[in-house]
């Protein structure tokens, strides 16, 4: 509020200084035609003076030019009963313009390009800003209790609505049946009622136990944040750290992880993540399309100039046919000198560019295969460092780090 009263009282006051200005201007009396020539007269007589005093005038000369030039000057002064013209004095109405184009123009530039609201947070405020949020965010609970109800048998056919019921029955009356719950979670989500096709899965996660596969574990995540509108809560959360656990590189876990990083006030790490999901591929992966309708904006959020990359392209390339061919013929230097040329294309793009953390542990692994275990230790202390906020991220460096040797 305090910064609204300084800006506002700042531009009024600008405002005020430059009608003021304006308005004095208007008003100061404006020379007459009469005091123009006396003027020039004055600047004559100052003349002849200096080319007396050069010796360039004769002093009778001299002397007939002043007579002249107070002759002029006595007629002017005659006359100087002119009255003095003030200028014309600005309308109210440009005034306004004014007042209009100054304070409401930055007023309108701030709203449209600043954050009202907000103070300048330094970066370890922001972050400590996010950290708040995520603690302090919604539960699933919250989130489904805010969710409007939705009308959701409105298309059902009669029979596929008979059939829905009956197995909703005899799930109720058979709570432990694993395949009944399967059944029951795809069929709610079929028509839409995502709240209870979460509870189905989440039975089948729990009868399952340590049994659960990775995809029903991720099913079960997946639907909760449907259930929440795409909002990614704390227990949702748990459900895809479990996931990651699992299997670092899912991608449907990774996909909603680095949502609730940008819900929660990382879009730099949201962005990093997406991105890297982007130049894995493959291009029909089902997290591809909503991250295309949505990273530009991250992008924006997240500090960084971005132009969408070529699906699947991020990867460190293995060999083509030819390639291959053409090694058949390579003495061994030559072959270690092909794969070292690919290490070092790789290395360059993520100097520059920067990349998704599965690049990053691929380059590590390289180099100690190539016996550079100097600067593959040296590519994994950044990569620490530039994923130092990410654990699932920094989980892979460490595995790649442990399969090269490096000192962790």
């Amino acid at each position: 509020m305090s910064f609204w009263i300084i800006a506002a009282s700042g531009a009024a006051l600008v405002t005020v200084l430059l009608i003021r200005a304006l308005w004095r201007g208007a008003t100061a009396p404006e020379p007459t035609r009469v005091e123009q020539d006396l003027q020039v007269y004055r600047d004559q007589l100052a003349e002849v003076e200096r080319e007396v005093a050069r010796g360039v005038l004769p002093q009778e000369d001299a002397a007939r030019a002043k007579t002249e030039i107070s002759r002029r000057i006595l007629a002017a002064d005659t006359s100087r009963g002119e009255a003095v013209q003030p200028g014309a004095k600005p309308s109210k109405f440009l005034m306004a313009v004014i007042a209009v184009v100054l304070v409401g123009g930055s007023l309108f530039a701030y709203l449209s390009l600043g954050a009202p609201g907000y103070g300048d947070l330094a970066l370890q405020d922001r972050i400590a800003f996010a950290e708040n949020l995520r603690e302090t965010r919604p539960s699933q609970a919250d989130a489904l209790e805010d969710m409007p109800n939705a009308n959701l048998g409105a298309e059902l056919s009669p029979e596929y609505e008979a059939l829905l019921t009956r197995l909703r029955e005899t799930v109720a009356q058979r709570p432990d049946d694993v395949q009944g719950q399967t059944l029951l979670a795809q069929n709610e989500a079929r028509v839409g009622n995502f709240a209870a096709a979460a509870d189905a899965q989440a039975s089948v996660v729990r009868l399952k136990g340590t049994d659960a596969s990775v995809e029903e574990v991720t099913n079960y995540a997946e639907l909760m944040i449907m259930a929440a509108g795409g909002y990614v809560s704390p227990q949702a959360e748990d459900v895809l750290g479990a996931v990651l656990t699992r299997d670092a590189e899912n991608g449907t876990a990774r996909y909603y992880w680095g949502l609730m990083l940008i819900q929660t006030g990382r879009p730099d790490q949201g962005f990093r993540i997406w991105d890297g999901l982007l130049r894995r591929g493959p291009a029909d992966a089902p997290w591809i399309e909503p991250i295309l309708g949505q990273i530009e904006p991250v992008a924006e959020l997240a500090g960084v100039d971005y132009a969408i990359p070529e699906i699947g392209g991020g990867a460190l390339r293995g060999p083509s046919d030819g390639d291959i061919e053409a090694a058949q013929d390579m003495t061994p230097a030559e072959r270690m000198e092909m794969i070292g040329s690919m290490v070092d294309g790789l290395s360059e793009r993520l100097a520059t560019q920067g990349g998704p953390v599965e690049d990053w542990a691929r380059l590590i692994s390289s180099l100690a295969v190539l016996g550079q275990t100097d600067r593959a230790q040296a590519i994994y202390d950044n990569a620490m460092e530039v994923f130092s906020d990410d654990p699932t991220a920094m989980d892979i460096i460490f595995r790649a780090g442990e399969r090269a040797s490096l000192a962790q």
